[in-house]
């Protein structure tokens, strides 16, 4: 059970962040109503929220799930892939010192986003991306192992859509995985219950279970009707403005 979340207000500078996506320029009134909603959905789902403060000098620190990893266990803070996000991290570290009494941390040169990397119940999958580089997939797999952790490495290099690997990829209940047809024949998913997620619903993959809810993205109904069908219970969310600017749902806290 998750009792806290850590989010991150977006800054005035939020629409001159690093995107992909192709979908135009988000309109910021709209961003800050979304995340207000997002907020108060973790707040709904029984979560304390500490609330970082924004800071123009970085448009994408919205996105906080990407400075660290959380687990009962340990904390990791990250080493973001893109030179622009890693003065990021300092706010984040700051404020986990509340909760955790040490903080283990990816080093140059290695780079993790922490969009790529998974939990599974006891099992990590780390997604090795433009983003997570190869030691820093070595040293998340080191450190995790270190705590007691199992992990496994999915290369998405080669799957445009993908931007992190859970932009493919949300783990339900430990044994249960929503996938993208795009991830589904790799081994390291084998043995696990699958719900797929459709072609143009792609980026619905990236949901999030809070304790006894899902978030889910507005605007996909089968992936939404699968995880009813499933017995989950939902809260779907309007998120439009943080996918012109390659986030998801997961990005916008760090749960724990």
């Amino acid at each position: 059970m998750f009792t806290n979340a850590i989010v991150r207000a977006p800054s005035r500078t939020f629409a001159e962040g690093l995107t992909t996506a192709g979908l135009g320029r988000p309109d910021l009134d709209t961003t800050f109503a979304q995340h207000a909603d997002y907020c108060a959905a973790l707040e709904q789902c029984g979560l304390r929220l500490t609330r970082l403060e924004s800071d123009d000098r970085f448009p994408d620190a919205t996105f906080v799930e990407d400075t660290a990893i959380l687990t009962d266990r340990v904390a990791i803070l990250t080493n973001p892939g893109a030179p622009s996000r890693q003065g990021e991290v300092a706010a984040v570290r700051d404020a986990l010192m509340e909760f955790y009494p040490s903080l283990e941390a990816v080093s140059a040169p290695g780079t993790v986003d922490g969009g790529d990397v998974c939990q599974a119940g006891e099992h990590f999958f780390i997604g090795r991306s433009h983003r997570t580089n190869e030691a820093g997939a070595l040293e998340i797999g080191d450190l995790l192992t270190r705590h007691g952790y199992t992990s496994t490495t999915v290369d998405i290099r080669d799957i445009p859509p993908l931007l992190h690997l859970k932009s493919g990829l949300t783990a339900l209940d430990g044994g249960r995985l929503v996938l993208i047809e795009a991830l589904a024949g790799h081994p390291a998913f084998r043995g696990y219950e699958t719900i797929p997620v459709a072609a143009d619903e792609l980026y619905a993959a990236n949901c999030v279970q809070v304790n006894d809810r899902v978030l889910v993205a507005a605007g996909f109904p089968r992936i939404q009707e699968a995880l009813r069908d499933r017995g989950y219970s939902l809260i779907v969310l309007d998120v439009s403005e943080f996918r012109k600017m390659d986030g998801g749902l997961s990005c916008l806290s760090l749960r724990f």
